[in-house]
């Protein structure tokens, strides 16, 4: 069999500049479908203290300037240019493919190689390149604006960055960005208005929960009736509102109230959407260390599949409820609220009538792929225990379901 060809094309190094715009660490799954650019306007999480999040622990939170983003913006301007000029020199008349992108590392050994640069520099390269390379091939339509709380940025500076984005690339559709509800409680109409105008289309928020106790435990820093004036005062601007329930978060002692508060809240909010993202306790978190010493204890899979049960069966509103994130284990569970509910209640209740042993086996297979997904192997005492997990299913043994839970706690530290 003949190696592909890889065609040839040299960058214009100085028009590219540094040829590479800075990334944050992370951004919502459906961005990562969409294939958003993403640009980063701040640095981290100016809170940074939630007891389950270990994403920006020990990173300092910042703010960039209006000059650092729009520099960034002329940075991608200017890849997506080159990058595009290469698809029609090569003869693929514009289409952003592998070819083309194998041609431009392998044509400049200058830019992506470890020959001329450092690790670290050739991974900024490499990263900006597949960034904007699959942003061009599914038309260039959505931008994610990184990181944690972009709207913390002082209203004038986020519209002139936003106004600038809109002009240096006219296909762009959708603007979207996390955000806090104590940072949008305390924008007013006016200010929501304007980021709304100048193309700010939609903001995730993490609600977590509804409930003021378990807020307060996860130190969360906010409250329920916060989340309620910066959920509405959201939808009333014109964004479009995404939030994130973490089914889970209450452990044991206030998982009924967790869901049944959280209801409640969301109903009143009425959101566009809402994503679940069961708890999953992070190595190196605050409620890890709880989880540990038996302070927090955490829901079974079949527990967190009731709460999100009994959350459904109280909540009234419109949103379009997703489970779109690999630590949930029923992503079934989606649909447009309130017609899809009678279903969605449906496919739980299949679920949790499913013999104990059947249950097990639709846990640790669900897990299992997912992680798989990720690493492709498993290897070490994760394989072990899934191995032994796996033969207790089999021959039916007493301990089943305690192998299984320790499978899963190995397995599910990877969907995080």
């Amino acid at each position: 069999m003949q190696p592909k060809t890889v065609g040839y094309y040299k960058i214009d190094a100085e028009k590219i500049g540094r040829g590479w715009h800075e990334l944050g660490p992370i951004r919502p799954p459906n961005e990562g479908r969409d294939c958003s650019l993403l640009l980063r306007v701040t640095r981290n999480c100016p809170w940074n203290r939630c007891a389950f999040c270990r994403t920006y622990k020990n990173e300092r939170y910042s703010v960039r300037s209006v000059e650092e983003v729009v520099g960034d913006i002329k940075a991608v301007k200017a890849l997506a240019e080159e990058i595009k000029a290469a698809s029609w020199r090569l003869g693929f008349a514009g289409e952003i493919n592998e070819e083309v992108i194998l041609a431009l590392i392998n044509s400049n050994p200058e830019l992506y190689s470890g020959e001329h640069n450092d690790t670290t520099l050739i991974q900024y390269r490499l990263h900006s390149l597949a960034n904007v390379a699959n942003w061009l091939a599914t038309g260039a339509k959505t931008v994610f604006l990184q990181d944690g709380n972009t709207p913390q940025m002082r209203t004038a500076d986020l519209v002139t960055i936003l106004n600038y984005l809109k002009q240096a690339f006219p296909t762009v559709e959708r603007v979207t960005s996390y955000a806090r509800s104590k940072t949008i409680a305390r924008k007013t109409a006016e200010e929501l208005q304007q980021l709304r105008q100048a193309g700010l289309g939609r903001l995730h928020i993490g609600l977590e929960s509804g409930c003021d106790e378990v807020l307060a435990e996860v130190d969360k820093g906010v409250t329920a009736e916060e989340h309620i004036l910066a959920g509405k005062k959201t939808k009333e601007a014109g964004i479009t509102l995404s939030e994130y329930l973490m089914p889970g978060l209450g452990g044991k002692r206030w998982s009924e109230k967790h869901a049944l508060d959280s209801a409640r809240v969301l109903s009143e909010i009425d959101p566009d959407f809402i994503r679940l993202r069961t708890l999953v306790p992070r190595r190196g978190t605050p409620l890890y260390e709880r989880v540990l010493s038996g302070e927090f204890v955490p829901l079974s899979e079949d527990e967190i599949v009731a709460e999100i049960g009994l959350f459904v069966e109280n909540l009234h509103c419109h949103a379009y409820l997703v489970s779109d994130q690999m630590c949930n284990l029923l992503w079934e569970i989606e649909g447009q609220l309130p017609e899809d509910k009678p279903a969605i209640l449906e496919r739980i209740r299949q679920y949790l009538q499913k013999p104990l042993l059947e249950r097990l086996k639709i846990q640790l297979q669900r897990r299992l792929s997912a992680y798989l997904g990720i690493y492709g192997r498993l290897e070490g005492k994760t394989a072990e225990k899934v191995q032994l997990a796996m033969a207790a299913l089999q021959k039916e043994a007493p301990d089943a379901s305690r192998k299984v839970q320790e499978a899963l706690d190995a397995l599910k530290q990877a969907f995080i």
